[in-house]
């Protein structure tokens, strides 16, 4: 029922559906706030993808695996790179750490993450500061690359997020995208692309790679969950996470949501 309810509060309209999305990051940054919980997405599994890691690295390997399926679309050496969405900072810190970006830049509009973010993750070039994915706080053909995973759902309007994407990439830059959908408004997301002004150069559709992701990550998500959750609202979060047998999880599985990953170019 609470779920139901969530569900139903979140979509009244785009700014109630932004505002609730900030709100719920502000208090789980607050509310978990060990060093050790760098990443919320979900993570990616396929045959054969293995990219060697750090053994600090290796408890959150398939939530990595995500960011290296989608920000190694493209070489990022000396690359100038905006994340939109950071989160907790994991993957900016695989991102910059691994794959050699000149500058990263992670923005998230929780003032918990992102005082969370630089906290704990300490590189020469990689900031965090808090901003909004549909005003970003840059100026115009900023920068390489401009990479979002799993935080697109949330925004208010994605249309917005498009032509502010495209605004602050330089011409020839790229969009690397990741991000859960309805199978019903696909179609919608496709326009949305289209009407970008950048090209698209590959739209994936991975969810069986998700869902084998989860499935590994679920008991470790779940005693997570129990140790840190109060009793009444865990299933929200399970769900929230992507566990095993939750509503979320079941809804890759019957097909009611997809995972798509795509590459974008700004042509000029």
């Amino acid at each position: 029922m609470l779920q139901k309810i969530l569900a139903w509060f979140i979509h009244i309209n785009p700014n109630t559906k932004r505002q609730f999305w900030k709100w719920w990051y502000n208090t789980f940054a607050k509310r978990t706030q060990s060093s050790d919980f760098k990443f919320m997405n979900y993570g990616y599994h396929a045959d054969g993808f293995n990219p060697p890691l750090e053994e600090s690295d290796e408890n959150e390997r398939y939530p990595i695996h995500l960011y290296h399926h989608v920000a190694a679309q493209i070489d990022l050496t000396g690359k100038t790179v905006l994340e939109v969405g950071s989160g907790r900072g994991g993957g900016a810190s695989y991102v910059t750490r691994y794959l050699n970006p000149m500058s990263y830049v992670g923005i998230d509009i929780s003032e918990s993450a992102v005082d969370l973010c630089n906290k704990i993750h300490h590189l020469e070039n990689l900031s965090f500061q808090v901003g909004d994915s549909e005003n970003i706080p840059f100026k115009d053909g900023r920068f390489d690359v401009i990479l979002n995973v799993e935080s697109s759902h949330c925004y208010g309007d994605m249309d917005q997020f498009m032509e502010e994407v495209t605004r602050v990439l330089k011409p020839g830059g790229h969009f690397l995208w990741c991000d859960l959908r309805p199978i019903n408004i696909l179609e919608k997301l496709n326009t949305q692309f289209a009407e970008s002004g950048m090209d698209s150069i590959q739209i994936n559709n991975i969810t069986d790679n998700i869902i084998i992701a989860l499935e590994k990550m679920s008991d470790g998500r779940r005693a997570g969950i129990k140790e840190n959750v109060p009793k009444f609202i865990r299933k929200v979060f399970e769900s929230y996470a992507g566990v095993k047998g939750s509503k979320m999880y079941d809804s890759f599985i019957n097909g009611d949501l997809i995972y798509l990953c795509a590459t974008l170019k700004k042509v000029n």
